[in-house]
């Protein structure tokens, strides 16, 4: 009895182990994909990270034996895994692939660069006009503006107020 749910035990396991089969390889963009099925065509044997461990590649037979009713659309797939991959290629094209990255990078930081300049530009504009608005507000003298009818009114006392108060928040914010 013992010696059967050993049995028992060790092929479970086995089965465990064979379920959790799994593919990683590395996409056109660089992201790691996991997959319980094979990677498209188009991914390299070398980005290949890892297969099931009994897989075995197919090989395409010699000549047009490939094409089957499917016509000549299925001879390119078929063809695709066995052709050999030179390794300075390779190496040439991970090369490339850097230089892209690091190219994309680099022009994301400056974009970054710029809008951050931009809005620093902003600040000191709008900083300059809180600080000559605050100066206008100081110097006691009569300040009109038009409301919402077009009309020109003076300010008075509160309005005063509370335009200093948005003046200060500005200069607080944007005055750093």
């Amino acid at each position: 009895m013992k010696l059967i749910q050993t049995l028992l035990v060790v092929a479970l396991t086995g089965l465990s182990f064979s379920a959790s089969a799994q593919w990683q390889w590395i996409d056109k963009d660089g992201h790691k994909v996991f997959s319980d099925r094979a990677p498209p065509t188009d991914i390299l044997d070398k980005n290949i990270l890892k297969r099931p461990g009994n897989y075995k590649p197919p090989v395409a037979p010699a000549g047009d034996a490939a094409v089957g009713t499917e016509g000549a659309a299925s001879a390119p797939q078929a063809a695709a895994p066995v052709v050999p991959v030179s390794g300075p290629k390779t190496g040439g094209l991970d090369k490339e692939l850097e230089a892209k990255k690091k190219q994309a990078l680099e022009a994301e930081a400056a974009k970054k660069k710029a809008a951050e300049e931009q809005v620093t530009k902003a600040k000191v504009e709008n900083c300059a006009r809180a600080k000559q608005a605050k100066i206008t507000f100081d110097s006691g003298v009569r300040v009109s503006r038009t409301n919402a009818a077009g009309e020109r009114e003076v300010m008075d006392e509160a309005a005063r107020t509370e335009e200093m108060k948005r003046i200060q928040g500005m200069i607080t914010r944007d005055c750093k």
